[in-house]
């Protein structure tokens, strides 16, 4: 007895619309549904031609060990590169007894002076950069990252007394005035300066900074703005409101005698406003590039004369001072260089580990296909 199977096939979308009866209001909304759907080409349904390389041992091991060698031959350049840069770095807290800083630890001493010395017995390769740093520093506390009124920040000066509750403690003064700049980010602003002097024959000579262009590019074309003179005068802008409540003198003094480094603009404004991500952190003070000492500084006795304002025992923080030049691939930086040498010695124990594998357990079929 034959048995007759009978399959049925289904129908196609457009069949089916035509072979049922819809209702007005059903039928508009299947036409809609039909109507929405992708065009029915190999793009929109994914019929795209592809290749699919097949792995075989004999483009995996040689493609691990030319990946393997390449990661160590970076990480080789990298390495040596990062131990080529010279760092010079001095701690100047205050808290050993041989330190001439350890005077300046009490907070009520204003405008205390303390030196750094030190010697270089070769020349010490430019551009030199020379950092201020500080540890044990949460910059990147949530309360203390949004305590800032952008408002303010861009010049805009109707926000100048009626700061940002964000700023809070840091939006008004005892008395009520309104605190330009507002916030726990300007009001913590690093204040310690510092002078450097090569000794020569006996006689100090001055190692003079460059301070300018030390901050962001869009911080400072950007970013931040300055509010519009009132009548000629820059002051005039800032009536009504009161300085930071740590800060010596006001924003528009920062630097008076150069107006595009003043207020808002001032190059350590900008670099102390970018908050850092980690408590120990190092920011840009300046740059020795011009005259005498073009090419970094010359072997001999320095001294860096510090003028100590920036209290940091309450938090046991520390302060240190940074020299150092920079390479094809930036600062200092050891990490780079040894994990690309771990990523390629990895790639080569892997390789190894694999054509072991391969010739120990391979069948006489295995690259017929």
């Amino acid at each position: 007895m034959r048995h007759v199977c009978s399959v049925k096939t289904k129908p196609r979308p457009q069949e089916f619309l035509a072979s049922f009866k819809w209702t007005d209001s059903v039928r508009m909304k299947a036409e809609g549904s039909m109507a929405n759907r992708p065009d029915n080409t190999a793009f929109t349904q994914q019929r795209l031609p592809a290749w699919q390389p097949i792995l075989s041992a004999g483009i995996v091991i040689p493609g691990f060990t030319l990946i393997g060698l390449a990661f160590i031959g970076i990480g080789v350049a990298l390495f040596v590169t990062s131990q080529n840069i010279k760092v010079l770095e001095r701690d100047y807290t205050g808290n050993s007894d041989d330190s001439s800083c350890t005077q300046c630890i009490d907070p009520a001493k204003i405008n205390c002076v303390c030196e750094v010395k030190f010697s270089f017995s070769e020349l010490f390769e430019g551009p030199v950069f020379f950092y201020y740093g500080l540890s044990n520093y949460y910059q990147n506390y949530r309360s203390y990252g949004v305590s800032v009124d952008p408002n303010q920040l861009v010049g805009d000066t109707k926000y100048f007394l009626s700061p940002d509750s964000t700023c809070s403690p840091y939006q008004n003064d005892s008395s009520g005035t309104p605190v330009v700049p507002c916030g726990s980010i300007a009001n913590s602003m690093f204040n310690d300066s510092f002078k450097l002097y090569q000794t020569v024959n006996g006689q100090k000579t001055l190692v003079p900074f460059d301070r300018k262009g030390i901050a962001w590019w869009t911080d400072y074309n950007i970013k931040y703005r300055n509010p519009t003179p009132v009548n000629g005068s820059f002051a005039k802008a800032f009536t009504g409101t009161t300085k930071p409540v740590n800060w010596p003198k006001p924003v528009y003094e920062l630097d008076p005698n150069d107006q595009a480094n003043n207020g808002f603009l001032n190059q350590d404004f900008l670099v102390w406003m970018r908050r850092a991500a980690l408590p120990n952190f190092r920011k840009l003070y300046g740059r020795i590039t011009g005259g005498a000492y073009a090419d970094g500084l010359p072997a001999g006795n320095y001294t860096l004369e510090i003028n100590y304002n920036y209290p940091v025992r309450s938090f046991d923080g520390k302060k240190t001072v940074v020299f150092t030049n920079v390479s094809w691939m930036g600062g200092k930086n050891q990490f780079l260089g040894i994990a690309y040498l771990v990523i390629g010695s990895l790639c080569i124990v892997m390789a190894v580990v694999m054509l072991i594998v391969y010739a120990k357990y391979k069948f006489p079929d295995d690259d017929s296909a």
